[in-house]
């Protein structure tokens, strides 16, 4: 090696590596430079604050997007809407008030005992309601869908049913069939099943409940009656000051759940 060789490779004091290149080009130098990367804490700071102003904006703009709908609809729909949302609130706050009267009951009652079995018997009642295992009546209304071109599907009345149950549907029966919590629907257009029986159209809702509450329900713009009517299907609402729900379901024990009394 001569001298000149040795004064360029040795003049930081090391001496040359064998594996390692004596010269680097620019290219090789740009890419040593920036690989591995080193993060500073600083710049993982910024990096976790322009993320959380990303997420923020994004949920932003989804939000402003949501609520365009709104901004298109007419003053009666948007008034309808809100009566809705008042009579909603309006249940919830008599829910209250009758659990809070309960409570009172218990409290200030000089026989606990017989007012608990009272309210065990009226329990007992209404989740027999609820369950399909006894009969119900009260005010309500009938929707009867006629089909003339079998084009009603399953989700549709579904979608019926779900939204009786938002407006406050106590019992319900849909051609001699009780609908309970777990009741599907499923077939196809002309030939639906409720809970695996068929049924056959004029598909005939019994509701129990609130009319006032029921009807407009499935009238909203968009609704349960405007998407049944484009498939040629025609929808009347009855109200009524007595509905009778007598389609019964059996009354099931279940396999492995106990109360925790037994």
């Amino acid at each position: 090696m001569s001298n000149d060789d040795f004064d360029e490779n040795s003049a930081d004091g090391r001496e040359p590596r064998a594996d390692v290149p004596q010269e680097l080009t620019g290219r090789r130098r740009l890419i040593a430079g920036l690989w591995p990367p080193r993060v500073t804490r600083a710049q993982l700071i910024v990096a976790l604050l322009l993320f959380g102003l990303g997420l923020g904006l994004a949920i932003q703009v989804r939000s402003n997007s949501d609520s365009n709908a709104l901004r298109g609809a007419r003053q009666e729909d948007l008034v309808r809407i809100l009566d809705e949302v008042d009579d909603r609130t309006q249940r919830l706050e008599d829910e209250k008030q009758r659990l809070d009267a309960q409570r009172t009951e218990l409290e200030n009652s000089s026989d606990q005992a017989e007012e608990a079995r009272r309210q065990t018997v009226e329990k007992e009642r209404q989740l027999g309601v609820l369950a399909g295992t006894v009969a119900a009546h009260g005010p309500g209304i009938t929707m009867t869908v006629n089909d003339p071109g079998g084009a009603v599907r399953p989700d549709m009345l579904l979608d019926a049913l779900q939204e009786l149950r938002a407006a406050g549907a106590e019992a319900v029966e849909v051609n001699g069939v009780r609908v309970v919590a777990n009741t599907y629907f499923s077939g196809d257009a002309g030939a639906v099943e409720v809970d695996g029986r068929k049924i056959t159209a004029p598909y005939v809702f019994k509701v129990i409940g609130k009319p006032q509450d029921l009807e407009p329900a499935l009238n909203i713009p968009g609704g349960v009656v405007q998407t049944l009517e484009k498939e040629q299907a025609t929808v009347h609402v009855l109200r009524a000051d007595d509905i009778v729900v007598d389609a019964l379901r059996p009354a099931e024990r279940p396999d492995y759940a106990r109360s925790s009394g037994q």
